[in-house]
């Protein structure tokens, strides 16, 4: 996965310590009670499509490019599901980073999936009723996302 221009650059001035990330999430759904996920080329697990948000970009505006980029797949953001503060990790080059993501519901527009970068090695979708085994934190957003409750979920006081 290549590493955004702008946080190379970053980190040419920080070098590993703590960066803080926009995040964001995509529980793409169709009509027929699936949900778009891709096996990451990283570490072989199935996930939501997920990306970092790029200097100035809007939100919902960059993640229909991360479905696109990730998955071949048109798609039309529908609304907030979550907004949350993950905890900080590391990569395996010693980089420390902690995402601020925000998680949306999306529907696809057109488009078939398909491996379309380097960050993927296979891209399906899966029927909500016979998923991989995903983080609790993937399956928290699918949950939200299919809630009949329009608002977004985020954390109203600290831990």
């Amino acid at each position: 996965m290549p590493t955004p221009k702008f946080v190379l650059d970053l980190r040419a001035k920080i070098g590993h310590d703590l960066l803080w990330l926009s995040g964001l999430t995509a529980v793409v759904l169709n009509d027929t009670d699936e949900v778009l996920l891709v096996r990451r080329a990283d570490n072989g697990r199935w996930s939501l499509v997920a990306g970092i948000l790029e200097p100035g970009e809007q939100p919902a505006v960059g993640l229909v490019r991360e479905i696109q980029e990730e998955t071949a797949v048109e798609a039309v953001v529908e609304r907030l599901v979550s907004v949350e503060s993950l905890p900080p990790g590391s990569y395996p080059n010693g980089d420390q980073v902690q995402f601020l993501d925000l998680c949306f519901r999306c529907r696809p527009v057109r488009g078939e999936p398909r491996v379309n970068d380097d960050e993927s090695l296979d891209v399906r979708w899966w029927p909500l009723n016979d998923l991989p085994d995903l983080t609790d934190r993937e399956q928290v957003c699918i949950q939200n996302a299919l809630s009949p409750n329009p608002a977004p979920v985020y954390v109203t006081a600290a831990d």
